[in-house]
């Protein structure tokens, strides 16, 4: 498998950096006609190097001048390898320090140092400043890599930096990086004949011809028309590459830096990202809570507002938990690097990684948020997955935000979860959307159910259970229904509830009767037996005994549950007796005769429409009988 490597510059202005690309490749990185009229590089430019191994290196020029670092930022997004260069007229200057820290907060670990311009400083000038170079770097990522001279001039040194980058990209090692597909945008411009075509470097994952993607965090949809890589048409791309991408279907004004190209359904833009910040030593003085900033990450700069999630302020060199809030929504993954500019002026200050890319609003010194930082920056995926799961309470997590929530592979996520599945340790509660729930809050959840249910039997004695809706209106907000309904399951399964079409009780609920309904209950009874087939109304059993529709209904609830009373539909109530009669009169006769029309069952109980009608709805509905046409048919025939 080909390794596939970008190498990116840095250094001041005028070190020399388009010079050394235009000496080591041929390409000219500076396109804009701005940049040739002042002779400094203001946008991001591209080339590629072959190296005598076979590979070829990407190469990303970024802008050296103070007031372009925001492109430099973007450039270094996705690099492998730094060239830092530095001029040997002029030494270390201030946007040398200011890329190295760029460098260091987005954790690019290999690089080597290029002292250019060698040809226009005498011998001992360059002594003096390769060792004030070395002095300087003890203590970064580049304190052991070599400082290599060269004149992009007269050619001097250049052989030597090829053959040292061969060596280079032989030792890194292999990995293939975890995680959602992603390409943040650097470029976006129209080809003629072909559209829109953006270019950036794959973070992880890999895209081919024929993809439907989306921009975010907009979530507008393309297709993958064609891809390149280093001019060359390809089939697909993977991590690592710088790959420009032709989409059909969007146009070019829709698109700009910053966003990013991934799978539908994969991101989640947020206004908020959780994130260990670390506030560089080269500060001259503290950073203060809710200071606004320039966050940037991948290629976007957003502004936004540092709030430091356990302390007042931050001393140089610094280090703490905060939530960065932004203007604009920014659609990002656990473990990615971010950058922090002041306001104004503008300057680097900080910077570090991304914990919780979806995070909700946090209170300020609050020790769970604290820990909750602390597992994800430091556990292990277990611990991370759990953590979360737990945070979210009786709402839990679909499959794809604990994707972004963890950054690893499919592959691993699918054996975390089976694992702690299988102990029980969490639940899957929707199998299609593949929705999670850890299992000491669906214990929770089931112990405020039942506070719930009971409260509710103490003041409604007489009622045979609690209606579902009224239970789940109780419950948290917004409460899943798969969740709920989960959890009446398992409640009806461990016999702690029983579960009716409507409405749930304590197993050991018995509705018990007051005192004025106890004394009605014998004459309602033998009312609805003297009446069989038209049973009184609602109205009239109320009028009949003076007493409110709640009372009346409620006593005609337990009467049903008692097994005295039928309810056939709301307030239509029959004696027991009658009911299990007709429904033996109703099955010999579709025996005899295979069906039967309204007219012919209103001639065989000798009722009208108003009581006929709804009866043959309730065989119906207690699926002795099925409807065909105008007329029943027994569902089931039992021959024994």
């Amino acid at each position: 498998m080909l390794k596939h490597f970008i190498l990116g510059t840095a250094g001041h202005i005028d070190h020399g950096k388009t010079s050394l690309i235009k000496a080591l490749t041929g390409t000219d990185t500076d396109r804009l006609k701005e940049e040739k009229d002042r002779g400094i590089t203001i946008e991001l430019g591209f080339a590629y190097l072959d190296l005598p191994c076979g590979q070829r290196v990407g190469i990303v020029d970024v802008p050296g001048h103070e007031r372009f670092i925001k492109n430099m930022v973007a450039g270094a997004t996705g690099i492998d390898i730094v060239a830092m260069i530095i001029a040997a007229d002029e030494g270390i200057m201030p946007q040398t320090k200011e890329h190295l820290d760029i460098c260091r907060l987005l954790n690019i670990q290999y690089g080597f140092i290029v002292l250019t311009k060698i040809d226009m400083v005498e011998e001992d000038w360059l002594d003096m400043v390769i060792e004030d170079i070395q002095n300087q770097m003890i203590g970064t990522f580049l304190e052991q890599e070599p400082i290599l001279p060269v004149s992009s001039v007269t050619g001097k040194g250049i052989p030597q930096i090829v053959n040292y980058l061969n060596d280079l990209i032989q030792r890194i090692p292999l990995q293939s990086k975890p995680g959602i597909f992603r390409i943040p945008i650097d470029r976006i411009f129209s080809m003629k004949g072909f559209g829109t075509v953006i270019t950036g470097s794959i973070n992880a994952g890999e895209v081919q011809i024929g993809d439907t993607i989306m921009i975010y965090p907009r979530k507008i949809q393309a297709k993958v028309r064609g891809l390149q890589v280093h001019n060359q048409s390809i089939e697909k791309a993977s991590d690592g590459m710088r790959t420009a991408i032709n989409l059909q279907g969007i146009e070019k004004e829709k698109i700009q830096r910053g966003d990013i190209v991934a799978y539908p359904d994969t991101l989640m833009p947020s206004y908020m990202i959780d994130v260990h910040f670390h506030y560089l030593s080269s500060n001259s003085k503290s950073i203060k809570n809710r200071t606004q900033i320039r966050f940037h990450s991948g290629t976007s700069e957003l502004l936004g507002y540092l709030y430091l999630l356990n302390e007042e302020e931050l001393k140089p060199g610094e280090i703490a938990f905060a939530q960065i809030r932004v203007q604009q929504p920014v659609s990002l993954v656990k473990d990615d690097r971010y950058v922090v500019r002041s306001y104004s002026p503008i300057r680097t200050i900080g910077g570090g990684v991304v914990l919780q890319p979806i995070p909700v609003k946090h209170k300020r010194f609050k020790q769970d948020i604290i820990d909750g930082l602390h597992c994800i920056h430091k556990g292990n995926i277990e611990d991370i997955i759990v953590y979360h799961l737990n945070a979210s309470d009786y709402h839990g997590i679909r499959y794809n935000q604990l994707l972004l929530m963890t950054n690893c592979s499919e592959k691993r996520l699918d054996g975390e979860l089976h694992k702690l599945l299988s102990i029980k340790k969490i639940l899957l509660v929707d199998k299609e959307n593949r929705l999670y729930l850890h299992a000491d809050q669906m214990d929770q959840l089931m112990q405020k159910a039942l506070t719930f249910i009971s409260d509710y039997h103490q003041k409604n004695q007489q009622k045979i259970g609690m209606p579902k809706e009224e239970l789940k209106s109780k419950l948290p907000n917004k409460l899943n229904i798969k969740i709920f309904n989960l959890m009446i399951h398992q409640l009806d399964k461990t016999n702690r509830i029983v579960s009716e079409r409507d409405t749930v009780r304590l197993f050991s609920h018995k509705p018990s009767l007051r005192k004025e309904q106890d004394d009605i209950k014998d004459m309602i009874i033998q009312l609805y037996g003297k009446t069989g087939l038209t049973p009184p109304t609602l109205k009239e059993v109320m009028d009949r005994f003076q007493m409110t529709k709640a009372t009346i209904k409620d006593t005609l609830m337990y009467l049903v549950e008692q097994g005295e009373l039928i309810k056939v539909k709301d307030d239509l109530f029959f004696d027991a007796r009658v009911i299990h009669q007709l429904k033996q009169n109703l099955y010999d006769y579709l025996k005899k005769n295979n069906d039967i029309n309204t007219m012919d069952f209103k001639q065989m109980t000798g009722v009208s429409r108003k009581f006929s009608i709804p009866l043959l709805e309730y065989f119906d509905s207690i699926r002795l009988t099925i409807r065909v046409g105008d007329s029943r048919k027994l569902l089931f025939i039992d021959d024994k």
